[in-house]
Order: C-alpha cells, then structure tokens, then sequence
C-alpha cells in the first residue's frame, strides 16, 4: 500500500474554494475542464459522444433544498477535494495513486496504475473516473500542468474550471496560509468540509447559500445546509407520523414526538452526511 508524504506545519495545500451561493449550474467548469486535460497532463479523456458518460473530473449536481419559504435549488459542484488522508492513496497497491508533498495535491501515475478501481471504491466522494479506453483511473489534477506554467500570465496560472467560471464561484489558493484569499472566504463565510466524519480531511472547501432577501432587506446571514437537511427529515418525520396515525394534519416538527422520530446521531455533522449522500447518489 502507498504510504502518506509526512504533515508539516505551515505546509501548503493548493485548493479550491466553491461558492454555493453564486453557482448557477452552467456546467463551464466541467466542459473547460475537459477540454484543457484532454490534451493536458492526464489527457487524452474518453469521451462516449453524446452521452454523458466518458471521464469528467468535474460533475455538477443540481437539487432542491429545503421545502416552501425554505426551498432553494442548489447547484453542487463535485470534483476531487485532494484529502490531507485520502484513502485512494493509501489503498493504492502499486504506489499509482500519490499525495504530492510540495503542494498537497493528489495524483494519479498513468504508468504504473494498473486500473484496479480499489481507489475507486475507497474514495467515498465518487471523485475518481475510470478510463475505459487506457484502462486506468484518472482525476481532477487541480491543473497541475497549468498553475505552474512558467508560459503564461501569472493571472492565468489557476485550475480551468476557476478561470471559465462565468460567476466567479470557485477559488484557486493555498488553504494552508491563514492569509490567503482562500482562507479569509472560508472564515469569513463559514466555509465547510465535506463529510468531515468520514476523517479524510479534505482541502477543498464550500461556502455555503447566503439567505433569500426578503423585501427591501438583506442579511449577511448564511443558510447552513446542514439546517436544511435537519429541518426537511423533521417534517418527513412529522408527515409520516402523520400518517401512520391518522392525523388529518401533520404535527409541526416541534410537536411530534420525539419518541416517533428515526434515531439521530452525531448531530448536525452526521445530518449534513446523510444529506450528501442522498445528493452524490443522484
């Protein structure tokens, strides 16, 4: 198995930071992410015509969150988030799979990957894609080709799905300098993990929906998704209690005993879990 670079302190983690609220799901990350890497570092890219299936390091996700004054459609970008303890790296028999120690990014060897998929099923954010004509794995590479090109403008060295983003909603730096504009966003905005509870601390972050303006007012405020999703099971809960006694009207959430509700644990970390992987398994 393939062993982890050493952690040190003040390293640097190169990542992207993507902003839930000004994503409008155009998909022109996915596409200028395809079109950059076809050619680029982990190029060519299957592609199966007009279907959707082929190798795309970059998918997005487009669900509804929350319910009446709470709903909300989310557009859910989902690419690599280059963990800090990535499973796909350690679970690697042939050393394939790699954690860079200059920059925290995760690659992949095309040389020696001998297309197993055993980082395929340990990767538990579905960010891995199998190359059907090469017979190896591929992923996001955060551009690595592209970010250190002495060839181009420093203004142009960032992931192409950072520099084609049409409403600037995802953000290229180091999250592992406490200054940088990256980090400021997430502290600012509250940013967040994904599935923090699965322990392979991943770099990317994402910053969650502000709240909808209502009349002439506006609130700094943001809307957690973790409250969404606690707030959307407590009426499922209530709706089924509903039901299963023959209430013609379904007890607020406040009401409904907490006896009948399913078991909750691990609090809103493990509310937010369930709600992403309702979300990944669409």
């Amino acid at each position: 198995m393939t062993c982890l670079p050493e952690s040190v302190p003040g390293q640097k983690k190169l990542g992207l930071v993507i902003d839930l609220d000004t994503c409008v799901g155009c998909h022109a990350c996915a596409v200028n992410c395809k079109e950059w890497n076809a050619s680029g570092h982990s190029g060519p890219l299957s592609d199966f015509q007009s279907s959707s299936d082929g190798v795309w390091f970059n998918r997005v996700h487009t669900f509804e969150a929350g319910r009446g004054e709470d709903s909300r459609t989310v557009h859910f970008p989902r690419s690599c988030l280059h963990c800090e303890e990535p499973a796909c790296v350690t679970v690697c028999p042939t050393g394939a799979s790699y954690k860079r120690a200059e920059d925290g990014i995760v690659l992949v060897n095309a040389e020696t990957c001998i297309g197993c998929k055993l980082c395929s099923w340990a990767c538990p954010y579905g960010a891995r894609e199998f190359d059907e004509d090469d017979g190896v794995m591929k992923k996001c590479t955060l551009c690595v080709d592209k970010i250190y090109n002495d060839n181009l403008p420093e203004a142009d060295r960032q992931p192409a799905c950072v520099s084609t983003c049409p409403a600037s909603a995802r953000h290229f730096g180091d999250l592992g300098d406490p200054t940088s504009k990256v980090s400021r966003l997430v502290a600012e905005r509250g940013g967040y993990e994904l599935m923090p509870e699965m322990g392979y601390r991943p770099v990317n972050r994402y910053l969650p929906p502000r709240p909808k303006k209502s009349g002439c007012g506006s609130s700094d405020e943001t809307i957690s998704l973790i409250d969404l999703a606690e707030r959307r099971a407590a009426k499922e809960r209530a709706e089924a209690l509903a039901v299963k006694t023959g209430m013609k009207e379904a007890p607020s959430p406040a009401q409904a005993p907490a006896a009948a509700a399913a078991p909750e644990t691990g609090g809103k970390g493990a509310a937010f879990l369930r709600w992403a992987d309702r979300v990944l398994s669409r």
